[in-house]
């Protein structure tokens, strides 16, 4: 069935329903049609990170998505990044009246390094191949599966919203904003900068977007926000050289031995936080709430949990969605690869805490190297690389439950609430520098292999997903109320 003639059908039927909306959506999602257009996106090599991406980044905005908006009424524009010249980014509206509430919209073209030779065999990152329910190919996941999945959804109730065979102009009585970036692999380099320049074009009174995973491949999920990443070393750096263990041990102090020790200053052997400015405050209600209904689900392939890591007396969950963790990434030291009887000049360690709303990170190596120095161990700089920072939406927030609601409603399952996802993404550009509450309806699963060779979509999920999304948008047609309030 092809998009056109689902509009047909859609609009020809005056007694459409919302459950009808929702499927019609899923059906074209599970159609040719849909495949072929994901296909055509998977196929632009919109590597981020790869030096000389401007001209793939700005074919896929201007070949596939604003063809695609065009069509369904929007005004775009595709921008310069403020910070490179390789990252544009497209701003689209859709505005059917000035004092009108507005939804902004988000996706990213870009994705991560391919990594071709590291794919199974008969796997291309650039070809999507279909084997039973998943959709192989770079980007089926993240970001660009997710992204069409919502215009469809969007078109299907923009079609069900119009005059017999389309005539009348559809009215959804709320505007539609779309940001769309190239850089979202790279950091979402330029983003903030961008949004702050940008803040009236893309002024709404909510934001509502698809990428990360759900908690399962069967669990419909809402996040509202996201944990906060820094990242930071620890550098000893004694001598340019190295010296005989032997003859040098005991009189030169050994920079490898003293990271050591830095590390266990602030994180235990157990993974528990030992430095009190690296702890959050005790979150609220509300999240403890929100974290002690989730599901435990284990995936099929996913390593087995350590109950004993990790902050003592919390379970699983709140360990990844209402705590912090110190973590580290990478160790460097003498040569492992051919050891020498000798002591090294210089040690490092790359660390990562990912950390929730309530951590004061400000002033974040002055107090780390304070903190050392007060358990006796000196000679360690810590050198900050960089940082995003944490956001979380209220889950007793009504747009929350507003969206739970309309989740059960399509699915007839109770929706996982997040109140943070696990990992970082920008969402503080859009919580932060625009003031939006931010609500996140995932697309994915986490065994997707997301950034990995085999990355791969559940054709199953993004049907559903598209019936999700199309249950929201025609709920916010019909109770705006619920959607575009800030309680």
């Amino acid at each position: 069935m092809s998009e056109e003639n689902t509009g047909r059908e859609v609009a020809a039927d005056p007694s459409e329903t919302r459950a009808d909306l929702a499927r019609s959506a899923g059906d074209f999602i599970r159609g040719t049609d849909f495949i072929d257009r994901l296909s055509r996106r998977v196929a632009r090599r919109t590597e981020s990170q790869a030096p000389g991406n401007g001209p793939a980044a700005s074919a896929y905005l201007s070949e596939e998505i604003i063809p695609e908006l065009d069509e369904l009424g929007f005004d775009s524009t595709i921008h310069d990044n403020p910070e490179s010249d390789e990252h544009p980014l497209l701003i689209a509206s859709r505005i059917e009246g000035p004092g009108l509430p507005t939804v902004l919209l988000y996706g990213h073209g870009d994705v991560q390094f391919a990594h071709a030779s590291q794919w199974a065999e008969g796997l291309d990152p650039w070809v999507l191949t279909r084997d039973g329910d998943r959709l192989y190919g770079r980007g089926t996941a993240d970001n660009k599966g997710q992204h069409s999945v919502n215009t469809v959804a969007l078109r299907t109730v923009l079609n069900g919203l119009s005059g017999s065979g389309g005539a009348a102009p559809a009215r959804l009585g709320y505007n539609v904003k779309v940001l769309m970036e190239t850089a979202e692999e790279a950091g979402s380099k330029g983003l903030r900068a961008f949004a702050a320049a940008h803040a009236a074009d893309l002024a709404a009174d909510l934001f509502l977007a698809s990428d990360g995973p759900r908690i399962a491949a069967e669990v419909p999920t809402l996040f509202l926000g996201s944990r906060g990443a820094l990242n930071f070393r620890l550098v000893a750096h004694e001598r340019d050289d190295s010296h005989h263990s032997g003859n040098w041990g005991g009189r030169l102090r050994n920079p490898a031995t003293v990271i050591a020790a830095a590390i266990n200053a602030l994180v235990d052997g157990n993974g528990v936080i030992r430095i009190p400015a690296l702890r959050p405050t005790d979150p609220p209600a509300s999240v403890l709430e929100a974290v002690a209904k989730l599901p435990e689900v284990v995936e099929d392939g996913a390593p087995e949990t350590d109950p004993n890591w990790g902050e003592p007396g919390l379970s699983p969950a709140e360990r990844v969605f209402a705590f912090n963790v110190l973590e580290v990434l990478a160790l460097d030291a003498g040569d492992p690869a051919q050891v020498v009887n000798a002591i090294p000049g210089a040690a490092s360690a790359s660390m990562q805490l990912r950390y929730v709303v309530g951590t004061d990170v400000s002033d974040f190596e002055t107090r780390v190297q304070a903190f050392l120095e007060e358990q006796g161990i000196c000679g360690v700089s810590v050198e900050f690389e960089h940082c995003m920072p944490a956001t979380r939406l209220d889950p007793d927030s009504r747009v929350v439950t507003a969206a739970a609601e309309s989740i059960r409603a399509t699915t007839g399952i109770e929706a996982a609430v997040e109140p943070n996802l696990g990992g970082t993404i920008p969402n503080d550009v859009f919580a932060e520098v625009l003031g939006l509450p931010t609500v996140w309806v995932p697309h994915s699963y986490p065994g997707c292999h997301q950034h990995a060779p085999d990355e791969h979509a559940l054709l199953s999920v993004l049907s559903q997903g598209g019936e999700i999304m199309a249950g929201m948008f025609w709920d916010m047609h019909t109770n705006p109320e619920n959607w575009f309030t800030s309680k």
